[in-house]
C-alpha cells in the first residue's frame, strides 16, 4: 500500500478535533457558504429529498456520489445503518458471509443490474471490498469534517475506515480515507489482510461555467487461503465433538496458499456549459453543455502456493506463482442540452474502452497454445434522455459497440410514478450483451488443469423490474430476468476440477422481495423476505428458494434530556436449502457442485446500539444459538460459517 498516502492522511486527520456544530454556528455558516453549486444546483445534482432534522442530520454537510446525486451526513441511529455496519459498508441480506471478515461471500440472490457493455477481469470472489468508481463519493463541507468507523474483528486484528473531508474555499473540497482491515480468523490459515486509499477532489469556477471531480484509489486485498477442511475434520465439526470447539485444531486442506487483489485507479470527469439560459422566474435554467470522463485502472490477481496441492490436480511446477494483470483506457465525451421545462436533459456520447488482459508468456499444453493476452479496442455510442412529467420521472440509457475487438450493447428504461409521500411505483426494462469476463475466455496455472482459452458468445440478459415503494404500506419489488448465453463455472466430469462452461438454453431467473417494519409504541418487527425461482432445461443458475431475516427490536430516547438513543433486539436470518455452490480460492470464482444440499440453519443474533451526540456504538452477540443448534452451517461446501463471537465498534463523526 502506499505509504506516504497513509501519514499524509492521518496528518491531515490530526488537524481534526471534537466538535458539535451548533445551531448559532450552522447559521453563521448559511451566510458564509453556498451550495457546492452554487444557486443553480439542481440543474447539475439530482437533490434526494430527505426528512432533515437539526437534531441528528448536518445538512450543509454533504455527500455526492458517483451519478451526482446529493444526501447528507446522517448521524442518525437506525436499522439501515445496523444492518451495514460492515467491512463493505454495505446490507448483505443477499450475501452470506465467510467466517472470517474480508474473505468472501457466497451470491444468495441475483440483481443482473450491471448495465455494463464490457467485460470485467473476473475472480469476482475477491471483489467484494473492492471500490469500484461508483463506491467513491464526492464531499461538500463547509468545515473540516472527520468520520471513523473502527470495529473489532476475529483475533488479532481490527477494521478501521477513516475518512477526512475539508473545503479550501468555495469551489474546491477534497476527501482524503483509508481502510484497513487485518482478522486473524478462528480456523487455520485464513488471515484477512486488506487496505485502501482514496483522495477525491471536485472543483468549479466562481461563474459557474466549469466543474471536475475525480479521485484516485489505491487498494490491496491479500487473503490466506486453506482450501476448507478435509473431510475427516468436517466430521468433527459436525459431530460437535467437545476436543475441537477450538476450530483452529480442525485441520484443512492445505496451509500455505493467499490470493491476492490489487488495484489503481486514476479517474477524472468534468464539464463546461456552453450557455445557459433561464426562465422568466429565474429558477428553472436550461443549459448546453459539453463534458468528459477519463478513466484509467490497472488490476492484478495473484494465487501464491508454496507447494502444489493434488486438490487442482497436477502441476508444471511445485511452486505456484499465478498472476493476471489487467488494464484498461476509457475515454467518453458527451454533449448535453437540459430544458427541464420542454424537453428534460438529453445527452449524446461517446465511448473508447482499450484494454490488455495478459500473463507472462504463452503455455503450450496437451490441448494446444494458450496465448499470453487478450487486448484489443472498441468504440460505442450512446444517448440518454432524463425527464419529469408533474409526477412522473422518465429515464433512458442506450449504449451500443459500433466497431472494435468486442461487440455489445445496453439498453436500459425506467418510469416512475409518485403520489406525494404515499408511495412509488417505478418500472424498468433493460437488455444487455457483453462478452463473459475475461478469465472465463482465457486462464493461465502453473495447475494444468486451468489452463483455457474459449470462444464464448455474449452474454444476453434481458429483463423486467417493478418496484412498489411506501413507508406506509411496504416495499415490494418484482424482477424477470431471461439470460442467453448464461457464462458460469461447472466440475470437470474427467478432473472434478473447476472450469468455464456457458449454457446452451434460455436461463429464466424470477426474484419477488419484500420489505416491511411493523411498529407498536417503541417495539417495532422489521422484515425482509425473498422468494426466487430458476427455470431451464439446464441447472446451471442455483439459488435457495427463500431468504428471510426479521428483527424484533425495541428503540427509543433513555435518559432525561435525551442524551442517549437505543436500539436493541434480536435478529433473525434463515435461507432454504439448495446445493449451494462451492469456493475456488485458485481462481477466486464460485462453482457448480452437486453432492450436498446446504442452508436450512438458523442464524440468531442479539444486538445493542447506542448513539450519543454524533456517535453510534455498536454491539453484537453474534450467532449466538451456536452453541445449542446443529454444526450444519457452512457459507459454502468444507467452509464453515463462524461460532458464537461477540464483537463491537463504532462510528463517529467531528465537526469542527
Amino acid at each position: 500500500m502506499p505509504k506516504n498516502l497513509v501519514i499524509l492522511f492521518f496528518l491531515f486527520l490530526a488537524t481534526a478535533s471534537v466538535a458539535q456544530v451548533t445551531d448559532g454556528q450552522r447559521n453563521t455558516i448559511d451566510n458564509r457558504y453556498i451550495d457546492e453549486y452554487g444557486d443553480t444546483a439542481k440543474i447539475y445534482t439530482k437533490e434526494i429529498q430527505v426528512e432533515l432534522s437539526d437534531e441528528v442530520f448536518y445538512y450543509d454537510y454533504k455527500v455526492i456520489d458517483y451519478k451526482m446525486d446529493t444526501t447528507f451526513i446522517d448521524t442518525t441511529l437506525n436499522m439501515g445503518k445496523y444492518y451495514a455496519f460492515n467491512v463493505e459498508r454495505k446490507d448483505n441480506f443477499e450475501l452470506m458471509s465467510f467466517h472470517n471478515p474480508g474473505q468472501s461471500y457466497n451470491t444468495l440472490a441475483y440483481s443482473f443490474s450491471d448495465f455494463q457493455t464490457y467485460p470485467k477481469i473476473g475472480a469476482r470472489a475477491q471483489h467484494f471490498d473492492y471500490y469500484e468508481v461508483e463506491d467513491v463519493d464526492y464531499y461538500s463541507v463547509p468545515t473540516p469534517t472527520t468520520e471513523l468507523m473502527w470495529s473489532t474483528v476475529l483475533e488479532q486484528g481490527a477494521l478501521l475506515n477513516a475518512l477526512f473531508t475539508f473545503n479550501k474555499s468555495e469551489q474546491f473540497n477534497a476527501a482524503i480515507a483509508y481502510k484497513g482491515l487485518r482478522s486473524l480468523g478462528k480456523y487455520r490459515h485464513a488471515i484477512s489482510d486488506h487496505g485502501a486509499a482514496r483522495i477525491s477532489l471536485s472543483y468549479h469556477t466562481k461563474n459557474q461555467k466549469y466543474f471536475i471531480r475525480g479521485h484516485l484509489v489505491a487498494q490491496e486485498m491479500n487473503n490466506e487461503q486453506n482450501g476448507g477442511l478435509t473431510d475427516e475434520s468436517i466430521e468433527q465439526f459436525e459431530s460437535g465433538d467437545p476436543n475441537f470447539k477450538d476450530r483452529a485444531l480442525l485441520v484443512t486442506k492445505f496451509t500455505d496458499a493467499q490470493n491476492e487483489l490489487r488495484g489503481n485507479r486514476y479517474y477524472f470527469d468534468h464539464f463546461y456549459v456552453l450557455w445557459d439560459k433561464k426562465d422568466s422566474l429565474k429558477t428553472i435554467p436550461s443549459d448546453l453543455k459539453i463534458g468528459h470522463q477519463f478513466n484509467f485502472e490497472r488490476k492484478h490477481y495473484e494465487y501464491y502456493q508454496d507447494n502444489a496441492n493434488l486438490l487442482f490436480g497436477p502441476a508444471y511446477t511445485n511452486e505456484i506463482t499465478d498472476d493476471a494483470k489487467y488494464s484498461k483506457f476509457y475515454n467518453e465525451v458527451f454533449v448535453s442540452l437540459n430544458s427541464p421545462i420542454t424537453l428534460g436533459e438529453v445527452k449524446f456520447k461517446v465511448n473508447n474502452f482499450n484494454y490488455n488482459y495478459s500473463y507472462k508468456s504463452i503455455v503450450i499444453g496437451d490441448d494446444g497454445i494458450i496465448d499470453s493476452k487478450l487486448e484489443g479496442n472498441s468504440f460505442a455510442v450512446g444517448g440518454e434522455w432524463h425527464t419529469q412529467l408533474k409526477k412522473f420521472n422518465i429515464d433512458v440509457d442506450a449504449s451500443q459497440v459500433v466497431s472494435g475487438n468486442l461487440t455489445g450493447h445496453a439498453y436500459v428504461g425506467a418510469a416512475s410514478f409518485k403520489l406525494d409521500s404515499l408511495f412509488t411505483i417505478s418500472g424498468r426494462a433493460h437488455s444487455t450483451s457483453r462478452a463473459p469476463n475475461f478469465n472465463y475466455q482465457l486462464n493461465q496455472s502453473d495447475y494444468k488443469n486451468y489452463n483455457w482459452q474459449n470462444n464464448f458468445n455474449n452474454e444476453e440478459v434481458n429483463g423486467i423490474d417493478f418496484v412498489f415503494d411506501s413507508k406506509k404500506w411496504i416495499f415490494a419489488s418484482v424482477h424477470m430476468t431471461n439470460i442467453d448465453n448464461y457464462a458460469y463455472f461447472d466440475q470437470d466430469d474427467d478432473t472434478g476440477q473447476a472450469k468455464p462452461m456457458q449454457a446452451s438454453q434460455t436461463v429464466n431467473y424470477f426474484k419477488v422481495k419484500l420489505s416491511k417494519e411493523i411498529r407498536f409504541g417503541k417495539f417495532a418487527l422489521d422484515n425482509q423476505f425473498i422468494y426466487q425461482k430458476v427455470s431451464s432445461d439446464e441447472d446451471v443458475l442455483r439459488v435457495p428458494d427463500f431468504i428471510t431475516r426479521n428483527t424484533l427490536y425495541y428503540a427509543s430516547y433513555i435518559f432525561k434530556g435525551k442524551p442517549l438513543y437505543l436500539e436493541t433486539g434480536i435478529t433473525f436470518s434463515y435461507f432454504s436449502k439448495y446445493l449451494m455452490n462451492a469456493y475456488n480460492p485458485l481462481i477466486s470464482e464460485y462453482y457448480l457442485q452437486d453432492d450436498r444440499e446446504f442452508g436450512g440453519f438458523p442464524l440468531f443474533d442479539f444486538f445493542v446500539n447506542f448513539k450519543v451526540k454524533t456517535m453510534r456504538v455498536y454491539f453484537k452477540l453474534e450467532h449466538f444459538n451456536s452453541g445449542i443448534s446443529e454444526n450444519n452451517y457452512y457459507s459454502a461446501p468444507t467452509y464453515p460459517y463462524r461460532d458464537f463471537v461477540i464483537r463491537f465498534g463504532l462510528v463517529w463523526n467531528f465537526f469542527i
